[in-house]
């Protein structure tokens, strides 16, 4: 497919000059195999640049959540390794380097206020709330829920529980934000709303983002490039550069542009949900 450039390379934060920034994250033939003996992810080789929106996604199965889990270093590859700003984990939180992982629901501390449970992290690292607090207030202003900052979580629609945990998130001052499926269980409206808010977010702080969906239409909205995976076991099937502008609206959502990417990469999710997938990335 070959999709219009933006009429400004210089004003798209894409893939295109992904290879003039240095790697957030470097994935070098990692695999993972379960204790139970399950091959959840063949060797991966996957370079992340800085500033870049990639999303994973694939059909059920294809190790989406379990790549992001090793990206995050919440489990451990069985061979291979993953370098974070090219060192290990332990230099993750030196220099002002920092991830942020949100989960597919809240998690909130349902007893707790917001502002208290977007300050959890802070508490835990010992941050004086002196200094905490006005980041609290940042955060829950970037995802708009200032007014809510003493409300308990019952008082939430869906939507706003999960601008909480993107705002404990965001708290933290991350460079690496990793998400799974944080959107799967809002219906549509409120979703677009969200992705609205996400991209503008990950524009505005330049935060390397790392995002699994399973909505095609998400994909192509939020990323600047987007890993198809195969299954059995979970592997790289083929790439897509979204080489839009952003930050993106609704023009974008509407243009013949966004429809020909969906379209794409609808036939490339029928493909790698085939048995005979290669696994091959072009």
């Amino acid at each position: 497919m070959n999709a219009p450039l933006p009429s400004d390379p210089l004003d798209a934060h894409t893939t295109r000059r992904a290879a003039d920034r240095p790697p957030a994250v470097e994935v070098l033939s990692a695999e993972k195999i379960f204790a139970n003996g399950t091959r959840a992810l063949a060797p991966i080789d996957l370079t992340i640049a800085e500033g870049e929106f990639l999303t994973l996604i694939g059909p059920s199965g294809c190790g989406k959540s379990t790549l992001l889990k090793l990206i995050a270093n919440l489990i451990q590859p069985s061979d291979g390794r993953i370098l974070w700003w090219r060192g290990d984990f332990g230099q993750v939180g030196q220099g002002g380097r920092g991830l942020a992982f949100v989960f597919q629901e809240p998690t909130l501390m349902p007893w707790a206020r917001v502002d208290a449970n977007v300050r959890l992290p802070l508490d835990l690292a010992d941050v004086p709330r002196g200094k905490a607090d006005p980041r609290v207030s940042d955060a829950l202003a970037r995802v708009g829920l200032s007014a809510f900052a003493r409300h308990f979580p019952r008082q939430l629609s869906g939507g706003m529980k999960m601008r909480v945990s993107i705002a404990r998130a965001l708290a933290t001052d991350p460079n690496l934000l990793l998400m799974d499926e944080p959107f799967g269980a809002l219906d549509e409206f409120t979703r677009n709303k969200l992705d609205d808010d996400l991209v503008k977010l990950w524009w505005e702080r330049k935060l390397t983002t790392v995002f699994v969906t399973h909505s095609i239409y998400e994909a192509v909205f939020l990323s600047t490039r987007i890993v198809v995976l195969a299954a059995n076991p979970g592997r790289i099937f083929r790439t897509m550069t979204i080489d839009e502008p952003q930050p993106r609206s609704q023009d974008f959502r509407d243009s013949a542009r966004f429809a020909a990417y969906c379209r794409e990469l609808s036939t490339w999710l029928a493909e790698a949900s085939l048995p005979s997938a290669s696994g091959v990335t072009p």
